[in-house]
């Protein structure tokens, strides 16, 4: 039974706060906190001397300009401006190079560890959740936090320091002038409020968005055969744009918040200034207010406002990046249900014939659409409690009706999948009291749907080889392997098996596709051999010929096999029977045909479908 559709993760809203969600970065970015904070504080130094600025002028003004007219007194207060300037240029330069580094390695920290998890979880997971969904996390999103935190953070904290002690400043200056700025700066915090919590949902439902319209490109590029087979190009190409057009109206309603803010923290300031400007010439006419002190206050005004008008864009980004690593700790934080056990144990010395494998009373449901968490079910069991041993060295086929269970049955012995009850034992040992990499160097499967990488025949085949082995060794593994599983075509590709076979190993047919995953699973020379129908693809000589050379082989491996044409059941021992979740009979061929009745019921219709198959593959009329 193939398991259910991925599907977009249900967004979950988090109660933590924005400050302790972005706080949990620290586990990624301790190593670079100390280079950021120098960074925070070169950038920090080059705002507060951009706040000394003012200080100097009203200085010369009160001083050389207005008293004594001194020339030495100007050229001096120029020569101070010029050097705090030139200082100034210096710290923002130090600031980009102290932090950039540290940005970068995070980014790769981070993304090395969401990959590393993804490999982690279970195949349960990956079934519920889109590769759409992943791949934005892996990159949109870990870009957004790496900038927010070389800038956004760096510049919230230098924006709001400046702000704070520009303010203070001017009331230092004109504490007249201050009030009113301190007056005027209420319903910017109010607006700043009110921002936060309007933008928080949209930036969130944005990257989603943008998720599942990664999704879509990924299943169009993947199904483009299919697509401009069945000429449903202009379908795929509806649905995406109706999901453009979805995203677009987001992110201007996303733009439409920030304009809103922007303009008012803009404009706020500025009114404030003209009333402030005003308020400073009266007092200046009355004598109650130096020019100099009015100069100093209206440049520090100046000053502040740049962080004032940026707090907005800051805000933005600090929000994004909330959103961000709510995504990225979404998934990192789900635990896996298939893990190695506290307490490991070893798997006995391997036997000369192969290793014993037992299921006992084993079930299984796959988890549903409404399941809550990865390994959780909310239908009806699969399996409901399969019982079958295979010996050592012996070949058992399994047959059962399409959807009876065989694949999923297969998957539960290298714990692609989890049991729900029972147990799987090979050599005497549960499956779940090894670690998994003992496990799946003892168990080796090949899919129906071979799946290969973007990578040489070689690499493809030696995949699941200990990477210890010798060059000498893996080539004999490599021939032997391409041997049995009949697939010396691979010699006369361009570049014989170092031959880049492309994405998916798309650039090859169907049947070798299956030869080179065969080729696979066998390199590993495993103790169990499990063959999910290997050989459905490949024409009667061909599998003939790799049913021979696997007789031969599998004498000291220990096999089960899914077989879906009567062919396969050629390569067994015994054949065992899949029917309503259960193992309903086991033995020969001749036996069961002769006393199972649905064992007889499913050969004949393992035999129809041979039938209808050769017959629509010579261009006959297929009967009804």
């Amino acid at each position: 039974m193939p398991p259910a559709p991925p599907v977009a993760p249900t967004t979950v809203a988090r109660p933590a706060s924005t400050v302790r969600v972005l706080s949990r970065l620290l586990t990624w970015a301790r190593p670079a906190v100390p280079r950021v904070v120098l960074g925070g504080c070169t950038a920090l130094g080059a705002s507060l001397l951009a706040l000394a600025m003012p200080q100097v002028l009203r200085v010369l003004i009160n001083g050389p300009l207005l008293t004594d007219g001194s020339r030495r007194g100007v050229v001096l207060g120029a020569l101070v401006v010029l050097v705090v300037g030139v200082v100034e240029a210096v710290l923002v330069w130090c600031r980009r190079a102290l932090i950039l580094t540290p940005g970068t390695g995070v980014e790769r920290e981070m993304r090395t560890s969401l990959f590393r998890h993804l490999l982690d979880l279970p195949v349960a997971f990956h079934d519920r959740w889109s590769g759409g969904q992943l791949l934005s996390r892996a990159m949109s999103d870990l870009g957004t936090i790496r900038r927010w935190m070389v800038f956004g953070l760096v510049m919230l904290v230098v924006s709001a320091t400046t702000v704070v002690v520009g303010t203070g400043l001017m009331l230092a200056t004109a504490w007249q002038l201050g009030l009113v700025y301190l007056v005027g700066a209420v319903p910017m915090v109010w607006l700043s409020f009110r921002f936060r919590t309007g933008y928080k949902d949209v930036a969130r439902r944005a990257r989603d968005q943008a998720g599942d319209l990664a999704t879509t490109v990924e299943e169009s590029v993947h199904g483009i055969r299919v697509l401009k087979a069945f000429g449903r190009g202009d379908d795929a190409l509806d649905d995406f744009v109706r999901q453009a057009d979805e995203l677009r109206e987001t992110e201007i309603d996303k733009a439409r918040t920030l304009s809103r803010v922007s303009f008012a923290l803009g404009a706020l300031p500025e009114a404030v200034l003209a009333v402030a400007l005003a308020v400073g010439v009266t007092l200046a006419a009355r004598g109650e207010l130096s020019v100099g002190a009015l100069v100093a206050f209206f440049a520090t005004a100046a000053v502040v406002n740049g962080p004032v008008e940026r707090l907005g864009m800051l805000l933005a980004m600090t929000l994004d990046a909330r959103a961000a690593t709510d995504r990225y700790l979404q998934v990192m934080d789900t635990v896996s249900t298939v893990s190695d056990p506290p307490v490991p144990r070893p798997l006995p010395p391997p036997g000369p014939r192969g290793a014993r494998l037992e299921l006992d009373g084993v079930r299984f449901g796959h988890p549903g659409r409404g399941a809550a968490a990865v390994g959780a079910t909310d239908g009806p069991d699969v399996l409901a409690g399969v019982d079958l041993v295979v010996e050592p060295g012996e070949t058992v086929a399994l047959v059962g009706l399409t959807g009876s269970g065989k694949t999923t049955l297969l998957q539960l012995v290298p714990r692609l999948y989890d049991v729900t009850a029972g147990a799987v034992r090979v050599d005497g040992v549960d499956v779940r009291d090894l670690t998994r990499a003992d496990l799946r160097r003892a168990v080796a499967i090949a899919f129906e749907d071979p799946i290969l990488f973007s990578a040489s025949v070689r690499e493809n085949v030696l995949l699941g080889v200990d990477g210890d082995t010798d060059g000498d060794a893996a080539d004999d593994l490599l021939a032997q392997a391409l041997d049995v599983a009949q697939a010396g075509f691979v010699h006369d590709l361009p570049q014989g098996v170092d031959t880049v076979i492309g994405e998916e190993g798309l650039s090859l047919s169907g049947g070798q596709r299956q030869r080179v995953a065969l080729a696979r699973a066998i390199a590993v020379r495993p103790r169990v051999l499990l063959l999910d129908d290997p050989l459905s693809a490949l024409d009667v000589t061909t599998e003939a010929a790799v049913t021979a050379r696997l007789r031969r082989v599998l004498t000291g491996t220990t096999t089960l096999v899914v077989a879906h044409r009567p062919s396969t059941v050629a390569l067994a021992d015994r054949v065992a029977v899949l029917e309503d979740g259960r193992i309903t009979g086991v033995g020969t061929h001749s036996d069961l045909l002769a006393h199972h009745p649905h064992y007889r019921f499913v050969l004949t219709a393992m035999q129809v479908e041979d039938h209808r198959l050769d017959d629509a593959l010579h261009g006959t009329k297929v009967p009804r």
